[in-house]
């Protein structure tokens, strides 16, 4: 059984056993002239009362997602510096565990360090299990927007990135639901956009993060597909229902409609490949007490 199997089974213990062995065979092979996200950075050395510099590789969801190990790995460093994608500071500043912040580039970091690991690292380092796995939300502090309109106000996001298709959700398959009675907002930003009716839902937060995360607040529920939507719905403790396509990623491990990363996220997963339908149905049905029990206007 391979590290993502066990991950998806909810056995991290087993799972850092794997990664410990990877440890092992990885030590001095050199892994710089891999694409950046691709690049093993902790070589296993101790964190306790170092200076640790955690790099942000990855996906912004994934920054995210792995922002809520910073306080622990803080209360066993002596400092914790994050070098981050520039767009994510601003939403980072409401964080805990940071001592200082930089905007990741390519190049080095130009500062001095005792310990570096990638930020998804963090669990294996401080050999989290599915029992001590951080789940308080919210954990990045975000006060509301104003939001017009009446309530229920939902959220949407469709489209993931172009790297992930297998992600996304034609806008024209969302019609079961973006024709119910609700006060939608637009929460999806790039060429996905380009989807939407000019007459659909309320335009909202779709460049900057720290806005999107002050609309998210304000919202009564976000459903998005597996993007950084999800992430920041779920790490403010807003309501998100993630739909999934068949092969999702680890995190979301299987056969679970609930998610233990996320304790206000609910899962809806896709049967068969390419075959969104019956997701958006089950999606319909959930909404009708939703909506019949919301206020009216």
């Amino acid at each position: 059984m391979d590290w993502f199997d066990h991950m998806r089974r909810g056995d991290m213990a087993a799972a850092w056993d794997v990664s410990d062995r990877i440890l092992r065979e990885r030590a001095g092979v050199p892994c710089s002239h891999l694409p950046r996200h691709l690049q093993y950075i902790w070589n296993g050395a101790p964190i306790v009362d170092r200076h640790v510099l955690v790099r942000c590789y990855h996906g912004l969801g994934d920054t995210i997602q792995f922002a809520r190990f910073l306080p622990e790995l803080r209360s066993r460093a002596r400092k914790v510096t994050l070098w981050a994608q520039p767009r994510l500071i601003p939403l980072l500043h409401r964080a805990d565990g940071i001592d200082a912040m930089l905007p990741l580039h390519d190049g080095e970091v130009g500062i001095d360090y005792d310990v570096d690991l990638e930020i998804m690292e963090l669990p294996h380092v401080l050999r989290t299990t599915i029992h001590t796995l951080p789940a308080r939300v919210p954990y990045l502090a975000i006060d509301p927007g104003p939001l017009p309109g009446r309530r229920p106000a939902i959220g949407l996001v469709w489209r993931a990135g172009d790297w992930a298709e297998h992600r996304s959700i034609p806008f024209a398959e969302l019609a079961p639901i973006t024709a119910l009675d609700a006060n939608w907002f637009v929460l999806q930003g790039g060429p996905g956009l380009e989807e939407r009716p000019r007459d659909f839902g309320t335009l909202a937060g779709t460049i900057d993060i720290l806005e999107l995360a002050r609309v998210m607040r304000s919202l009564d529920l976000v459903i998005t597909v597996d993007t950084m939507a999800a992430h920041l719905a779920g790490a403010l403790g807003v309501p998100v229902w993630t739909l999934l396509h068949t092969d999702a990623d680890w995190r979301w491990m299987t056969g679970r409609t609930d998610s233990p990363w996320y304790p206000t996220m609910r899962l809806f997963r896709q049967e068969r490949p390419g075959d969104w339908l019956p997701v958006i149905a089950r999606v319909k049905w959930g909404l009708s007490p939703f909506l019949g029990s919301a206020p009216k206007a």
